[in-house]
């Protein structure tokens, strides 16, 4: 008897050491979906980067900027020269002299840039370093009816990006520019109004020859007696 005593209490103790199911509320569950929330982990996307945006951030400062780190394009080696940049659109205006030249990042490590402008065969003009962000500068000094040749040069630690033909004369140079370079050749159309003037100048030169050879048709002819026609002998 007193050992069914012992083992009924042994029992007793053994379930009261287990611990009861609780029901769950709704105020658990929500709790529970919270934390799924947060443990679940943001998808990177693409940077919003745009290489031949003017004024473009640098990809690794988008990077920094929100909550989780976006994907940049990849670059070049910093100990390696850039990559030539591309040459977009280069738009005149002829009127005032001037060009505006747009182009595009390489994908390389870039601390600065310049342009060098060729007129003729001679040296090129150096332009001053423009800083890594832009992608857009001015030509002004343009003379109407000018042909030049203009160059972007990317800028970093290891030195500065290929030109093509750099050591050639300006003819050869235009013919060995590639498709998508660096490089390219800008021909800038004469002023309207020196067209018009061009063309007012034509009309007068033309009306004044037109005034002298009628002028020494009636006038010459009859005061230094110029021969006129006679008839044919044995004609009526």
């Amino acid at each position: 008897m007193l050992h069914s005593l012992c083992l009924l209490w042994l029992l007793a103790m053994a379930f009261s050491l287990v611990p009861r199911a609780q029901p769950l509320t709704p105020q658990d569950l929500e709790e529970d979906e919270e934390d799924e929330t947060v443990s679940t982990p943001l998808l990177a996307l693409r940077c919003d980067y745009d290489r031949c945006r003017h004024l473009q951030v640098p990809c690794h400062e988008l990077q920094r900027a929100g909550p989780v780190a976006c994907l940049c394009p990849g670059l070049s080696s910093p100990a390696q020269r850039p990559d030539p940049p591309r040459l977009g659109e280069v738009r005149i205006v002829a009127e005032e002299g001037r060009a505006e030249v747009h182009w595009c990042a390489p994908y390389s490590p870039v601390h600065y840039y310049w342009l060098l402008l060729w007129e003729g065969s001679g040296e090129p003009q150096k332009g001053a370093p423009l800083n890594a962000t832009v992608r857009r500068a001015e030509l002004k000094g343009l003379m109407p009816g000018g042909t030049y040749v203009i160059c972007v040069v990317a800028v970093n630690e290891a030195g500065e990006s290929e030109v093509p033909g750099a050591g050639e004369d300006g003819q050869e140079r235009v013919t060995t520019f590639p498709s998508f370079g660096p490089c390219g050749q800008i021909i800038v159309p004469p002023r309207p109004a020196t067209l018009v003037h061009a063309a007012v100048g034509v009309g007068t030169a033309l009306a004044l020859l037109s005034c002298a050879v009628l002028f020494w048709h009636f006038h010459l002819r009859e005061r230094w007696g110029c021969p006129r026609h006679r008839p044919a002998a044995g004609t009526v």
